[in-house]
């Protein structure tokens, strides 16, 4: 074994454009998307036939003749087809999950270079039946007569051939993540206003971004698409302000779908290595992967009073913080994940209760409050959209694009996932 560790680099990213379901890749899939995206980056750093050590990724949702999505998009990326690669799923975090598996491995010397992504489709959902269907066709296709063959159709009722759509709840509560911030937004007095601008900011932000020419790099034309399709250059807090409430339609209601992240499709990735390979390559490393933690909250209050969904990053980012011998103030920017506007505004008051660190985080001091103009400086996802799985691979590859180009700095990434989780990493350059 490798006892020195070598330092894992961020090499770029691309992705396709993120699309609101049900528009522009309402005939493609995941297998799909996420070949276009590997694609993208093996033309963008000419590795068109190249065998590179691994490639991971994954899908929230996922047909189950995608059980081997990674690999496949992988032969069709033009790669060489010598390059292994297997599948990860966490959720929101998943593609952040891939990144961190893949720079820990080039950390060790157990591989010189990577891909890591994730990809999502709401567009393209597999549709389920009930057990009594699936009996019925199992034990027909073993039947030895047409007799055999036709008896379990028999059995069948009209309310057996009614199809189930996969759902968002949470298995343990039945509520929704919707529904669980909007319980977040409530324990933590998060006004509808204070939601609504940071979700106008990630708007303005995020079209200000594609203006500038941030994104041209960073995202590859896909089924006629050139930018990310949820972005509204001419928002206001009027304008949201005028949404109504959908998780809580009552007066105290305050998650509207102007404040929370669309349902999205969207595939992205990213390209590590070690220095050794980039340097023999030519390709300037933007950024490197320093730290990362994992942190799982008691959504369900299986052993206490019940936590909030969305708040394992803030005990996964304190972890890295004290293990960084960094404090939340030592960051140039912050990239947190806009599950939802009163999500990240909830995080923002936890970190600065001091009876929140006390008692949940177990520290002294409160973390303290973040200067919000460092905030998700090109938009979020409220604005950009949430493809689930591809989530995480977008945030590393926009952060690292803005510490190259800015030449020097600190960021920190955040992700809350379904499940109460969070995964949390830190860049540096």
């Amino acid at each position: 074994m490798n006892n020195s560790l070598r330092r894992a680099a961020v090499i770029g990213g691309i992705r396709i454009p993120f699309a609101r379901s049900n528009t522009a890749y309402v005939h493609v899939g995941n297998l799909d998307m996420l070949t276009a995206a590997l694609a993208g980056l093996v033309d963008k750093y000419s590795l068109r036939g190249e065998t590179i050590g691994e490639v991971a990724a994954g899908a929230l949702i996922k047909h189950p003749r995608d059980w081997n999505l990674a690999r496949e998009a992988t032969l069709g990326s033009g790669l060489h087809p010598h390059t292994p690669a297997y599948d990860v799923q966490r959720a929101c975090g998943t593609s952040l999950t891939t990144v961190i598996q893949m720079a820990h491995r080039i950390q060790m010397g157990e591989i010189d270079c990577a891909i890591a992504g994730g990809s999502d489709t709401v567009s393209d959902v597999p549709i389920t039946y009930g057990r009594n269907l699936q009996r019925a066709v199992l034990d027909s296709g073993r039947g030895k007569t047409l007799g055999d063959r036709l008896k379990p159709w028999l059995r069948l009722r009209p309310s057996d051939l009614k199809p189930s759509v996969p759902g968002t709840a949470e298995a343990r509560t039945g509520l929704s993540m919707g529904e669980h911030c909007e319980l977040m937004a409530k324990e933590w007095s998060i006004g509808r206003r204070e939601q609504d601008e940071l979700a106008n900011a990630s708007h303005l932000k995020a079209a200000a971004a594609w203006k500038e020419g941030f994104f041209a790099d960073l995202v590859v034309p896909y089924e006629g698409l050139t930018t990310d399709n949820n972005v509204r250059r001419d928002s206001t807090v009027e304008k949201l302000a005028n949404l109504k409430p959908v998780f809580d339609r009552s007066a105290t209601g305050t998650l509207t779908a102007g404040n929370s992240t669309p349902l999205t499709d969207g595939a992205s990735c990213v390209l590590l290595a070690s220095e050794a390979w980039a340097d023999a390559r030519g390709l300037p490393v933007q950024a490197y992967i320093t730290q990362s933690a994992v942190a799982a909250v008691d959504y369900a209050g299986m052993s206490g009073p019940r936590e909030g969904l969305l708040m394992a990053p803030t005990y996964a980012v304190p972890v890295m913080l004290d293990r960084a011998g960094i404090t939340l103030q030592d960051f140039d920017i912050y990239e947190i994940h806009e599950a939802f506007a009163a999500q990240v505004l909830c995080t923002f008051k936890a970190w600065e209760s001091a009876e929140y660190c006390r008692t949940k985080l177990e520290r002294d001091t409160p973390l303290g409050t973040i200067d919000r103009a460092k905030l998700n400086p090109k938009g979020s996802s409220v604005a950009v959209g949430h493809p689930f799985a591809a989530t995480g691979a977008r945030i590393v590859a926009t952060l690292a694009q803005q510490l190259a180009q800015r030449g020097s700095g600190r960021g920190l990434l955040s992700i809350c996932t379904a499940g109460g989780m969070g995964v949390t990493a830190i860049l540096e350059r």
